[in-house]
């Protein structure tokens, strides 16, 4: 199928963004439209990321394209961050998740918890993609209570600490430079930066997804590693709320990222219904179908409004980690519902490769789920609500 040029905007939201904003969406959009829907599905099928396309993103200015110029980073809106992360779920999943894990989960750490020599060492090239990074936090036996975590850290005489433990489901794993992990300490959590080639770390990969295929997926594996304090551990935080306030960052991106999935799905299912003929006219004729359209257009246009205020509030520096978990929970819903409904207007033609819909619906599934599943977001804003935590 053609890409098709404009993002679907049945409020015109984008009457309330600004030149720099539309620049960065434009911009994205034409790489993805270029570069990425050509490859995309074979890469799905065959289980592997497009490495080669990191160093181009990298160039474009799409890793921790919101952190500080400084730095060697874009310095941009949240709300151009969020159309970014919109246009590279629009291609695929896996493409979001791999920025979004490199500037909301490995570059954000770095800036806000990490020293001024971790700053300048780090950020400059992951902003170029020279160095690709991962986040160590979930582990086999423990999701949704990070706080129960077994890696743990211990000091040692000279200045160095001694981890061991593993993590499980980690994006970039197998591929990463540089990864943080999060571990117990006497202190409490901690943050480390344990480099590729460290020994005693290693990093399989994750094979046999039916979700997320076109995406590295990998366990961390930390056997008595010793790095040194210096180099590696981020000073600037102790305790959960180090981790719980990367993953917000990075949930704020999903948000705005997976509408950009259910976009395409729904132009998809549009374009396919105009053009589909049975019993003499196009399946759109039918009440059924604009029914399923109709439902997804407003669902696709309420997300959009959503992401769209909450970015304008963070921007302002008055947003809340459950407001980002509203966001989360509703566009994740909505987007895999739009997934659905539009596979059924496509009938059996909508499980082939030749269309997004399956590639897009098996990935949301997984985002359903990561960075927080959808039951754990509920509660968020139930305490939020009431006042009462229902978490235990």
């Amino acid at each position: 199928m053609n890409a098709i040029t404009e993002l679907t905007d049945y409020m015109n939201f984008q009457d309330l963004l600004d030149d720099e904003e539309k620049l960065v969406r434009e911009t994205a959009r034409n790489f993805v439209n270029e570069q990425v829907l050509p490859i995309i599905d074979k890469h799905a099928q065959e289980e592997t990321f497009p490495l080669d396309l990191v160093p181009v993103m990298g160039e474009m200015g799409f890793f921790g394209a919101s952190l500080p110029e400084e730095y060697g980073c874009a310095g941009l809106s949240n709300v151009a961050y969020g159309l970014l992360m919109y246009e590279l779920e629009r291609g695929d999943s896996g493409l979001r998740s791999m920025a979004s894990v490199q500037g909301s989960l490995v570059m954000y750490p770095i800036f806000t918890y990490g020293s001024e020599a971790q700053k300048k060492h780090w950020l400059p090239r992951m902003a170029k993609g020279e160095v690709i990074g991962c986040f160590g936090l979930t582990e086999p036996d423990f999701g949704s209570d990070p706080g129960s975590m077994r890696t743990k850290a211990v000091r040692e005489p000279g200045g160095k600490w001694r981890l061991n433990g593993a993590k499980m489901w980690i994006t970039n794993g197998t591929v990463a430079d540089v990864a943080i992990v999060w571990a117990k300490t006497d202190d409490g959590i901690r943050g480390f930066l344990v480099e590729k080639g460290t020994p005693g770390f290693t990093a399989p990969q994750m094979k046999g997804k039916w979700s997320l295929r076109a995406s590295v997926t990998s366990e961390l594996v930390l056997d008595n590693v010793v790095v040194e304090e210096e180099k590696s551990l981020l000073p600037g935080v102790t305790g959960i709320k180090g981790p719980l306030g990367c993953l917000t960052q990075a949930r704020y991106g999903i948000a705005w990222g997976v509408l950009g999935a259910a976009d395409s799905c729904y132009q998809t299912a549009l374009e396919y219904s105009l053009s589909r003929i049975q019993f003499d006219k196009p399946i759109a004729g039918f009440q059924l179908q604009q029914k399923k359209l109709a439902e997804m257009v407003t669902e696709l246009t309420k997300g959009q409004l959503l992401v769209l205020q909450l970015g304008r509030l963070k921007d302002q520096g008055r947003y809340s980690p459950a407001q980002v978990s509203m966001a989360k929970m509703n566009n994740v819903k909505i987007a895999l519902d739009i997934c659905r409904s539009a596979r059924t207007m496509l009938g059996a033609n909508g499980i082939m490769g030749e269309y997004p819909i399956m590639r897009h619906a098996n990935n949301l599934e997984s985002v359903y789920t990561y960075e927080g599943t959808h039951d754990m977001h509920t509660l968020i804003i139930g305490q939020e609500v009431t006042g009462i935590a229902a978490f235990r």
